[in-house]
């Protein structure tokens, strides 16, 4: 006791926080620990952490030699976007168990949660590398059609022979091939429904923040890639437009826009949509809706809208796979209750089979994904349409 409250010994508390939040991911932080008292103590240490993580039972006990700093290190996953506020830090310092001491650190953090940049910097590591392979992204074989005139080259071992430019390799009596590149500058645009389809949570996030999480990874890999990145949302009436551009500053304009972006209950009017990607994409752009429809319905009421959208551009239309509901519809039920659910289950499976059969009828590509794979499906559809020269 008279070591804990009467010696000028006491314990420093120093938070090690990042600037933001990457909502969805594992993201790492570090309280620094130092103790000045003259003996070996125990601590235990209790964070306040922010009311959206609701976590009211973590702490970290352990011991601290005299003068020895310590850093504590451990992970959160905000799974929303918004402002989370770290209040009090308190460390209570105990000699031979009898009695403890409180030093809190009095200081709040407050650190905004922006949509999964974490994600966005591993692609775009791997993209850079040649990498991308690692994370699922697929490898799509090009087809010429996609491809741009930029200079000739002397011909080495593995070239392809109908590039070959005869007339170059007659005068200068050498083989000389054509180089091409891909087609460059392409306006792709993500659609974000915020209506209240969008509401429906998996794993901690809603449907929302996946398709924004999505959003941001592709538009750096589009602009990556020299094309232009642009978005919109669009509920009842049209939200944030975004023109496609691929300036430097272009990625923090689409973040910043995307951090504010939330979902509401209302209906979303895809009339309205079409009429505003008619006034204002003239150019033939890659469209990637992030919408759900769950039943037949629900695609009837929007489709023609769907279909003129189709005609001017191209339409990618994100579906997505109710995972809970296609486990539940594989269950083995014994009781009555059981088997009711399964069928109901396997109904509503069905059904979204038969959505993607329509859109696919219809012309329109889809992605039907499990949300937890919405990223990669998309970078690999954006891929594919490049490969296959659709724009």
């Amino acid at each position: 006791m008279v070591v804990l409250f009467f010696g000028k010994g006491k314990i420093v508390l120093k938070r090690d926080y990042p600037e933001k939040l990457s909502n969805g991911d594992d993201n790492d932080l570090s309280i620094v620990v130092q103790s000045y008292f003259p003996v070996e103590i125990s601590v235990r240490l209790l964070e306040e952490f922010p009311e959206q993580l609701q976590l009211r039972d973590v702490d970290f006990a352990f011991t601290l030699m005299s003068r020895q700093e310590k850093r504590i290190d451990y992970a959160i996953r905000p799974t929303s976007r918004g402002l989370y506020t770290f209040n009090r830090c308190h460390a209570l310092a105990s000699h031979l168990g009898l009695f403890a001491r409180k030093f809190s650190l009095q200081e709040p953090v407050t650190i905004p949660c922006y949509p999964s940049f974490i994600q966005m910097r591993k692609y775009q590591l791997l993209a850079t590398t040649d990498r991308l392979v690692e994370l699922g992204v697929k490898r799509v074989r090009k087809i010429g059609a996609t491809l741009e005139f930029d200079h000739i080259r002397e011909y080495v071992r593995g070239d392809e022979f109908r590039h070959l430019n005869w007339k170059a390799t007659a005068k200068h009596q050498k083989l000389l091939i054509n180089q091409y590149q891909e087609e460059k500058s392409q306006p792709i645009y993500a659609l974000i429904d915020t209506g209240r389809v969008m509401r429906m949570p998996f794993n901690g996030l809603t449907l929302l923040d996946y398709a924004i999480n999505s959003t941001l990874v592709l538009c750096n890999a589009a602009i990556l890639k020299q094309d232009r990145a642009g978005m919109l949302t669009f509920s009842k009436d049209i939200g944030n437009h975004i023109r496609a551009e691929k300036r430097n500053s272009q990625m923090r304009l689409i973040s910043e826009t995307l951090y504010g972006i939330e979902t509401d209950f209302k209906e979303s009017e895809f009339g309205n949509l079409y009429a505003f990607c008619n006034r204002h994409i003239n150019k033939r752009s890659l469209l990637l809706l992030y919408s759900n429809f769950e039943t037949m319905d629900a695609l009837a009421r929007q489709m023609s809208y769907l279909r003129m959208l189709a005609k001017t551009h191209i339409l990618v239309v994100v579906v997505f796979k109710n995972t809970e509901l296609v486990a539940m519809s594989k269950e083995d039920g014994s009781r009555v209750i059981d088997v009711y659910n399964q069928i109901i289950a396997e109904k509503f499976v069905y059904e979204k089979g038969l959505v993607i059969q329509e859109l696919q009828r219809q012309g329109i590509q889809t992605i039907y994904t499990a949300p937890e794979d919405l990223t990669i499906n998309a970078i690999n559809k954006y891929l594919e349409i490049k490969a296959r020269g659709l724009l």
